[in-house]
C-alpha cells in the first residue's frame, strides 16, 4: 500500500501526538533558558538528542553511512538544530510562548520560498498568493507584538520576534540543502548525525556562557525531555509519519503545534492569548497552507 493511502488510523494517533510533543517543546524551551541561559539550554538538546539517537543508529548499523556523508549531514544539523534552537531559546526569555510557536508555523513558508529561490521550484498561482497572504499575516502579527523599544529588562520584544524568523529561515534553507545533497540517505543518518554536528557547533559557545550556578531540578528536566522527548522521539514519529501518510500529511503537522503549545502556554504558563494574535496566526496558517499546496491542490 502506498503510504499516502494507508488508513487514517493507522498514522492520525502519530498525528496528534507529534503535534503535542512539539507543541511542547516551547513550554520545555521557556523552563529550561530562565537558568541554562539561550545557548547552554541548545547544545543540552542537541546533545541530549544525540545520546539518545546513536544507540538507534548503531542498532540499524548505519554508522558507515553517516561517516561517509558527515560533512553535509552536520552542516544540516546547524542550519536545522543548532541555530533555530538557539534563537528559540533567546526568544523566549522576552516573547510567550504562543508568540513564538505561531511564528513557528511559517516553517513550509520559508520553506516554499527557499526552494523557488534555490531549486527553481517556480510556485503556481494558487502557492504564490499563499506566500503573500503568509508574509503578510506575519507582517501584521509583528507591527502588533514587536517593538524596538527596550522593556525594564533592557531588551525589545522585536529582536525575540526576528529570532523567530531567523530561525524558520534556517529550516527553510536546511530543507532545500537536504533535498539537493542528501536525498536517500536514510532518515535516521540525518537526524543523528545533524544532532551530533549541531553538539559539536554549540559546544564552545555554550561552554563560554555556561550558568556560574548549577540548574534546578526543573531546568535539568526540561533539557532532559527537550532533548529525549522534543527532539530524539519526535524525529522518530516524524519520520514514520512520512512514511504512513506520506510527505505532504506530515508537513501539515506544523499547523497544528500552535494550538497545542498556545494551550500548554495558557494553563501552564499563565500566559495571555489576544484575539489580534489569534486572527494573524490564523492568516499565516492559511497563508501557509496555500503556499505549500495543501489547500488549492486538485483532487485525484
Amino acid at each position: 500500500m502506498h503510504p499516502a493511502t494507508s488508513s487514517p488510523h493507522r498514522w492520525l494517533k502519530d498525528f496528534v501526538l507529534l503535534a503535542a510533543i512539539w507543541g511542547s517543546s516551547f513550554l520545555f524551551m521557556r523552563l529550561a533558558v530562565v537558568e541554562w541561559g539561550t545557548l547552554p539550554t541548545a547544545a543540552m538538546r542537541v546533545v541530549v538528542a544525540s545520546l539518545f539517537l546513536w544507540p538507534l543508529l548503531h542498532r540499524r548499523g548505519l554508522v558507515p553511512q553517516l561517516r561517509q556523508h558527515w560533512r553535509p549531514v552536520f552542516l544540516v544539523g546547524l542550519l536545522n538544530s543548532g541555530i533555530p534552537f538557539a534563537c528559540y531559546a533567546f526568544a523566549l526569555l522576552y516573547i510567550s510562548t504562543g508568540l513564538s510557536s505561531i511564528l513557528n508555523a511559517t516553517v513550509p513558508l520559508f520553506g516554499a520560498l527557499v526552494a523557488w529561490v534555490w531549486l527553481k521550484d517556480r510556485p503556481n498561482g494558487p502557492r504564490l498568493l499563499g506566500l503573500v497572504i503568509g508574509f503578510a499575516g506575519v507582517a501584521l502579527l509583528a507591527s502588533g507584538k514587536a517593538s524596538f523599544k527596550p522593556d525594564a529588562s533592557g531588551m525589545a520584544s522585536g529582536w525575540a520576534v526576528l529570532a523567530c524568523l531567523l530561525a524558520t529561515s534556517c529550516y527553510g534553507v536546511a530543507a532545500s540543502f537536504t533535498k539537493k545533497y542528501l536525498t536517500g540517505l536514510p532518515p535516521l543518518v540525518t537526524a543523528t548525525g545533524s544532532q551530533v554536528g549541531a553538539s559539536l557547533g554549540l559546544a564552545l559557545p555554550a561552554a563560554l556562557t555556561w550558568p556560574a550556578q548549577v540548574p534546578g531540578l526543573t531546568a535539568w528536566g526540561a533539557v532532559l525531555v527537550l532533548g529525549v522527548l522534543c527532539t530524539g522521539v519526535a524525529y522518530i514519529l516524524y519520520f514514520r509519519l512520512i512514511e504512513t501518510a506520506g510527505p505532504a500529511k506530515a508537513l501539515s503537522v506544523t499547523f497544528v503545534v500552535p494550538v497545542f503549545a498556545v494551550a500548554y502556554g495558557v494553563l501552564l504558563l499563565g500566559e495571555t492569548v489576544t484575539l489580534w494574535m489569534l486572527g494573524c496566526g490564523l492568516v499565516i496558517l492559511l497563508g501557509t497552507a496555500l503556499s505549500t499546496g495543501v489547500l488549492g491542490q486538485p483532487r485525484r
